[in-house]
């Protein structure tokens, strides 16, 4: 593998862990991102940080160092104005406080960009930037979150916080390789990486072990592969190798068998009122764990169930569609169906790791720098340079 003093010239990838001589196969990963990421480096650059302690609502039944969402799809009963919200699937309401999933969204898009641009040019500026977000998050007193989920998706007369409100922090996933990257650059201390890292460790053994986090897990649908995408991401900064090698099991035993129909789909994402972006953030994310979790001994992206189901699969089903949108033959999905698709994670990871060139020309041809707060939500992997340069 090219080193990170190597990169401005040509990133060839096997995804490090898969060899790869074909010249076809090396992708200029410098040339397609750097202009798109010193632009949004600059944009960030002197942004101040902003944490779950900049805004509280009401509602919460937290503190103010406790993150709070609401769900997006519920609404107040036109039949009863003071009593429980009642859901309408894929029919988000404007009106729910959505400051610290904004926030925290924030912090993803910042730190992507700076810890992209730091491995792209090794400036030491962008790192220190960079440290200040971490500390105002994981470490100052006065700024940083708790390192729990209990009041994620809560619903007014319902729930003070859901299980499934651990999908708001899959925004964390960037800001964790992120860290990463800026590790050597010595803008953050030892004391204060090690205490990132305990915040992080803290969130994961809160994640692995409470009710909310196993109620996610065992959710059955994209909640479950976010969950394991998540517990992947954090485990790998904090060397939990027994939690990765969980991960690696749940999605072998569990995630790929349980959810990936015998023709690529995923029948509990073409149920929604939103099938088509649903199937996009499912199959991203299952490719994203591989990407996260693959090794020289054990290439999640090469593992087919006895029932033939694989990553591979999932993209013979979707990339047509991807290709041609016209061609779906399933409902429209009820909001945003213009949107879509962008830059999708599993084409590029996936046209990678498979050695297909169709995959990652259908990448290259899509939109990167998409600005719409729905697609934002919905596309944690934003910047490539963090997970495929070493």
């Amino acid at each position: 593998m090219l080193k990170r003093k190597q990169i401005g010239i040509l990133v060839v990838i096997g995804i490090t862990f898969i060899g790869c001589s074909s010249a076809k196969m090396a992708l200029d990963l410098n040339a397609i991102e750097k202009p798109r990421v010193l632009k949004k480096a600059e944009l960030y650059f002197n942004a101040e940080p902003i944490t779950v302690t900049s805004s509280f609502c009401s509602r919460s039944a937290g503190t103010i160092h406790d993150f709070y969402s609401e769900g997006d799809y519920w609404w107040p009963d036109p039949q009863n104005s003071t009593g429980p919200y009642i859901r309408k699937d894929g029919m988000t309401n404007p009106n729910n406080f959505t400051a610290h999933r904004e926030a925290m969204i924030r912090l993803s898009q910042i730190s992507g960009a700076l810890g992209s641009a730091y491995i792209l040019t090794k400036d030491k500026k962008y790192a220190d930037q960079l440290a200040i977000h971490l500390r105002a998050w994981f470490i100052n007193e006065n700024t940083k979150m708790n390192p729990n989920l209990l009041y994620a998706q809560a619903i007014k007369g319902v729930a003070t916080g859901r299980g499934i409100g651990i999908i708001d922090t899959i925004h964390l996933i960037e800001v964790v390789k992120a860290i990463q990257a800026i590790e050597d650059s010595r803008s953050l201390s030892a004391t204060e990486l090690a205490t990132i890292k305990l915040w992080f460790s803290s969130y994961l053994k809160w994640m692995t072990t409470h009710e909310y986090g196993i109620a996610e897990r065992d959710n059955g649908n994209n909640h479950s592969v976010c969950w394991a995408l998540q517990v992947a991401a954090f485990a790998s900064l904090t060397n939990d190798t027994e939690t990765m090698n969980f991960c690696r099991n749940f999605y072998k035993n569990t995630l790929l068998p349980n959810q990936m129909a015998k023709d690529g789909s995923f029948p509990l994402e073409l149920q929604r009122t939103k099938p088509y972006g649903y199937s996009l953030f499912n199959l991203d994310a299952m490719a994203s764990i591989c990407q996260i979790l693959s090794t020289k001994e054990d290439n999640l992206f090469a593992y087919t169930t006895k029932d033939k189901q694989n990553i591979a699969l999932g993209l013979q089903f979707m990339v047509p569609y991807i290709e041609n949108k016209s061609l779906w033959p399933y409902p429209k999905d009820v909001m945003y169906w213009d949107e879509w698709p962008v830059r999708q994670s599993s084409l590029l990871f996936g046209g990678l790791a498979l050695k297909k060139d169709k995959y990652i020309d259908l990448w290259k041809s899509l939109n990167g720098d998409f600005t719409n707060p729905e697609v934002i939500r919905n596309m944690p992997v934003r910047y490539p340079i963090l997970w495929l340069i070493k």
